[in-house]
């Protein structure tokens, strides 16, 4: 009898452990490259066509903004009366103006100036907004509600005024507004959104566990939101300095169309519209609209890549 059972155990044991099969043991594993997050958000960025079409239009306005003054032979300044009002031709691609200037040289000059003033106004509002925005948020609650009752007080300035008296203290007599003075009346008020975002996503950070824990370790305040905070606010400040480059772009072609921004001989691409407006009472109606489709090609180039941007940088969109 035990030797019945010692052969039906061998025999059970023969069948119900069998080598198994590895040869199909990945068959079912999920597998995914690991990717950094920022090579991710550039692959995420490349598959949102509109996106991509804003960047191609952005780079190649500043290329040609660079290149384009020396793809003729016409200078700035150059006035010719004999010319005067010439309608778009193979020798002056845009035309002329009312002095017989070029205006594919100032039209692409005042790209320069409008996207300079942009990309400046846009660069100090994120080192101000950054700053005042993250040492709010991690001081007290009192320093912090009277950081923010001071940013609502500056922010409720017209910025329309500010340039207004700016210009009569800084600009000489008949010289118009200068870079400086359109620059300093922008971002004196327009960097306290960007201050207010900070401090949103730096309260919201401090109480993550690895702010805790930092805490927890004797770090400082300062260490914590330079290692911990900001990089981790990195996201929406950077979709924000996107959609503030066009912001002040028409910002500043909107006073250029008042008569508050460069005055001649200098010219943005506000003040060309605000010359080429007297020309549509003569039928030079083009002396207004190219500067007009570039000021709208900008804006739709720097608003699109900020909206792909925004979904490119949010890891609840990651696939």
């Amino acid at each position: 009898m035990d030797r019945i059972d010692a052969n039906l155990n061998k025999e059970l044991q023969r069948e119900m452990f069998e080598p198994a099969d590895l040869s199909n043991r990945d068959a079912d594993k999920i597998k995914r490259p690991s990717i950094k997050y920022w090579p991710d958000v550039w692959r995420r960025l490349k598959q949102n066509k509109l996106a991509m079409s804003g960047l191609v239009l952005i780079v190649g306005i500043i290329i040609i903004a660079i290149a384009g003054p020396y793809m003729n032979k016409f200078d700035y300044f150059e006035q010719d009366y004999t010319k005067i009002n010439l309608k778009p031709n193979s020798t002056h691609f845009f035309g002329t103006d009312e002095l017989g200037r070029d205006l594919w040289t100032r039209v692409w000059i005042g790209a320069r100036y409008s996207l300079i003033i942009g990309i400046l106004a846009a660069a100090i509002d994120f080192v101000i907004g950054v700053l005042y925005g993250g040492v709010a948020g991690v001081a007290s609650r009192r320093v912090d509600a009277f950081m923010m009752r001071l940013a609502e007080v500056i922010y409720s300035i017209p910025y329309l005024l500010v340039v207004i008296l700016l210009s009569v203290v800084f600009s000489k007599e008949g010289s118009g507004t200068s870079l400086f003075v359109l620059i300093l009346a922008m971002t004196l008020t327009s960097w306290v959104p960007m201050s207010i975002l900070v401090r949103g996503q730096v309260l919201q950070l401090k109480e993550s566990e690895y702010s805790l824990a930092s805490e927890s370790l004797g770090a400082s305040n300062g260490w914590i939101l330079k290692k911990h905070i900001i990089p981790n606010t990195l996201g929406p400040i950077l979709v924000n300095v996107t959609l503030t480059i066009p912001r002040a772009i028409f910002a500043e072609a909107t006073l250029g169309f008042l008569g508050l921004g460069f005055q001649a001989p200098n010219s943005s691409l506000g003040s060309l519209a605000n010359d080429g407006l007297a020309g549509m009472a003569v039928g030079n109606a083009y002396q207004l609209i190219i500067p007009a489709i570039l000021i709208s090609l900008i804006m739709f180039g720097f608003n699109v890549l900020g909206d792909g941007l925004r979904d490119a940088l949010d890891p609840r969109l990651r696939k």
